[in-house]
């Protein structure tokens, strides 16, 4: 049996920001050399001034274990640090820098970071912490942008396929049947799919479906380069379009569910796609579903899933970013990263803090395991707007045209790309 109690983590970037952000007011932080920033000589300010910490919290949980954090590091370096929890992170913050007062950290997405690196909202600080190496490579990928690496990510999380033990096993299906490759998942898909439950759900959106693009070998930008429109993502596509006229595929919203934890819970669908914050929706909503957790087919292009994940971002106008460096490499550390994992559930972003992670979750290993092979949310100014509208398009996918869907993706992120 596969129970877990760790709580879902929307912090970490189950949730996409819809719609434009006003990025409203530039902070002072700019060089000599009128970068955005100001930290091109490695040099931060320093003051006595106490730090304050704003993040959108997933619960209870998280929030107690943030500001237990900070109340240790507190009493270890006498500086104070206030915390405060957002009721709208990206209004709050967005009135914090135009006022010329934002927190001094914060937690920030991938997708946020180019427009408030280009107004100068942000402090450029990657380069300097002591832990930098510690990082997985993809997630400092992901909070680079005009080759500067901008803020430590404070945690994250991949995407697996769910497995139902108990309808698995009553189809006859053993550890042998595993999918490992797309046509191994479609015959496996196809053997669920009966009696009123559909074999493979998930939510109609990019954040889900993009797994199969990345295993096609595609996906939205590699390199500067906007690959929407490529073959391998049509070919993607195509496959799940192929598998929802089969009827073994299904988006959870048309199973009647709001996301695809919830028609896996309700036994609506026999496996999902998903993050590890469905440990703790199962744990609390459907205690009684047991369940497995298994790393994503490869497909043609080989393995391929979704990260997500946030930064701690600091503010260009903060008075005392040594002070908030020293605080990030304390949150940031591997047994810091463990305690959080332990409290409300995200995978430590410290590679060092891998194999005591696995040895304590060692049923969601195949989460961790996608850390080597995951693609990132585009940072570019403007990105969630383009993947509101992809997923849009995406709705109407099992009778649209996929090559038309993803031509319109791939001018819209030419437009902001550049």
């Amino acid at each position: 049996m596969t129970r877990h109690i760790a709580r879902a983590t929307l912090g970490a970037g189950a949730l996409l920001v819809t719609g434009a952000l006003a990025l409203a007011g530039c902070g002072s932080g700019f060089d000599d050399s009128g970068d955005a920033g100001g930290t091109a000589d490695g040099e931060l300010t320093s003051s006595d001034d106490g730090l304050t910490i704003l993040f959108g919290s997933s619960g209870d949980a998280e929030t107690d274990a943030v500001t237990e954090a900070a109340a240790a590091w507190s009493e270890e370096s006498g500086v104070e640090v206030e915390v405060k929890v957002a009721t709208d992170q990206a209004q709050e913050l967005s009135q914090g820098f135009a006022a010329g007062d934002p927190p001094d950290l914060f937690y920030l997405a991938p997708e946020l970071l180019a427009g408030y690196a280009d107004n100068g909202s942000l402090t450029a600080y990657g380069d300097l912490l002591e832990n930098k190496d510690d990082f997985y490579p993809a997630l400092i990928e992901n909070f680079t942008y005009d080759d500067q690496f901008y803020c430590a990510p404070k945690d994250f999380s991949t995407l697996a396929l769910i497995i139902n033990k108990g309808l698995w096993d009553a189809a006859g299906l053993t550890d042998a049947d595993l999918p490992t490759t797309w046509d191994e998942l479609s015959t496996v898909a196809q053997t669920l799919t009966k009696d009123g439950v559909t074999g493979l759900s998930f939510g109609w959106e990019w954040q889900r479906i993009g797994t199969f693009m990345a295993q096609a070998g595609g996906g939205l930008i590699d390199d500067g380069e906007v690959i929407a429109n490529s073959q391998e993502n049509v070919d993607a596509l195509t496959y799940v379009q192929d598998q929802m006229a089969a009827g073994t595929f299904a988006y959870a919203q048309d199973l009647g569910a709001g996301w695809g934890g919830e028609a896996f819970g309700k036994q609506l669908s026999a496996m999902t796609i998903e993050g590890n914050w469905i440990t703790g929706a199962m744990t609390n909503d459907f205690p009684d579903v047991e369940y497995v957790v298994a790393e994503l087919p490869e497909g043609p292009g080989g393995k391929g899933t979704l990260q997500f994940t946030n930064c701690w971002g600091m503010a260009a106008d903060s008075p005392n970013q040594e002070a908030a460096l020293d605080l990030v490499e304390y949150l940031t550390s591997a047994d810091q990263q463990l305690a959080f994992s332990e409290a409300f559930g995200p995978m430590p972003s410290a590679m060092s803090a891998a194999d005591q992670w696995t040895s304590d979750n060692p049923t969601l290993a195949a989460f961790l395991a996608g850390a080597d092979y995951a693609q990132g949310f585009p940072t570019y100014d403007g990105s969630s707007d383009v993947i509101t509208d992809f997923n849009a398009e995406l709705q109407g996918l099992k009778d649209g045209d996929p090559q038309q869907i993803l031509d319109t993706v791939q001018s819209n992120f030419e437009a902001i790309v550049g």
